[in-house]
């Protein structure tokens, strides 16, 4: 069992209150403004790209794909793509995750077919100490709180020591052998900016420059141009934290139409540009 390591610190532990913490990232001024319809009325969601950032800061973005997603109905499973901030290499679990609103339980026969394929391994260290993926999990349960024992999740985390080509195959490979409706999410924040970061490439115009960066980044992804990406990202050393998560997102869906839902920089939240992350909400149809 994985405790919830980040409740407390990246959002509110106590049900209750976290319960109003994300009715207010749909309905303050930079999320959707609404919760999602109790009724499916969306287009079908094959994958999104979410900030993972604090809620008090990324929530109102992260609930744009949120409110995408359950709009879309309820699949068999998320794939959770997330970086490692910490060096421990990739790797997916088989741990259940303790979360305030309960469990959520790992598809363990995906994990293990996808295992099989040879890829990607178990990595519980990875994922002890990392929230990318963690804070993903209350808006699923928040949003799908009617089914949340029907919520399964396969968690994986994404570092340089993976093949990214092959593990799209292997995951392609597991949804079709499977035979199951899945929605892959890729958490990732977009460019740090500011000395705290160390990435300071321009001193003047710093919004400007800075939704320049992001805003060419995102164009490679609506054009589902993940070899570009990734190149992008290596010519500027952009500090996208899930750019190979992001990568290996497009790289494992068809998508046909992709969205850019919300953007916006911890910067503009506080009109303070000296260190400043960016998060954008995307959809991918």
């Amino acid at each position: 069992m994985r405790p919830p390591r980040f409740a407390g610190m990246f959002y509110e532990a106590a049900p209750t209150m976290l319960d109003k913490q994300l009715e207010w990232c749909f309905k303050s001024k930079n999320g959707p403004g609404e919760l999602p319809a109790t009724k499916k009325k969306g287009d079908e969601v094959l994958g999104a790209i979410v900030p993972h950032a604090g809620y008090i800061y990324s929530g109102p973005c992260a609930a744009w794909a949120y409110k995408a997603i359950a709009e879309a109905g309820m699949p068999d499973l998320f794939i959770i793509l997330g970086p490692n901030h910490h060096g421990t290499g990739a790797g997916t679990t088989m741990e259940t995750f303790d979360l305030p609103y309960g469990e959520i339980r790992v598809d363990q026969d995906f994990v293990r077919k996808l295992l099989e394929k040879g890829t990607i391994k178990i990595n519980d260290q990875a994922h002890a100490t990392e929230h990318s993926i963690e804070v993903q999990l209350p808006f699923l349960q928040f949003v799908f709180k009617k089914n949340l024992e029907k919520i399964k999740i396969v968690p994986i985390i994404v570092d340089h020591d993976v093949d990214l080509k092959k593990l799209a195959v292997d995951i392609k490979e597991t949804i079709l052998d499977t035979k199951k409706k899945v929605i892959i999410i890729a958490a990732s924040d977009f460019t740090h900016y500011g000395r705290n970061y160390h990435y300071v490439p321009f001193s003047i115009d710093i919004k400007k420059n800075i939704y320049k960066l992001d805003g060419d980044a995102i164009e490679l992804i609506k054009n589902m141009d993940a070899k570009g990406f990734l190149e992008y990202v290596d010519d500027k050393m952009a500090t996208i934290c899930g750019s190979l998560a992001i990568a290996l997102l497009m790289l494992s869906v068809n998508s046909k139409k992709v969205l850019l839902e919300q953007y916006y920089t911890s910067g503009d939240l506080s009109d303070d540009y000296k260190n400043s992350v960016s998060y954008a909400s995307i959809i991918f149809k």
